[in-house]
């Protein structure tokens, strides 16, 4: 599975680890990834997407129907 929000489209990103002592070795960070259910009313269905936890803030703001239209946009919801 692609570690890769379907809402906001983060993602795995590189960078140093640095020491004490200022050795600096390379590092990955991975993004607050969840995955959900959603109802959709509309379409009277559950759909399941893997969001980060500011995706799910997002939803919660600007709701479901508006975040998988931004995230189709984007080209990470397939449909």
């Amino acid at each position: 599975m692609s570690k890769v929000c379907q809402i906001t489209g983060k993602k795995t990103i590189v960078g140093n680890k640095v020491s004490h002592s200022n050795h600096k070795t390379k590092r990955t960070f991975m993004p607050n990834l969840h995955i959900k259910k959603f109802f959709i009313a509309e379409e009277n269905k559950w759909i399941t997407l893997k969001v980060s936890t500011s995706a799910l803030r997002t939803i919660n703001k600007i709701g479901i129907n508006e975040a998988l239209k931004r995230g189709r946009e984007l080209g990470l919801i397939k449909r």
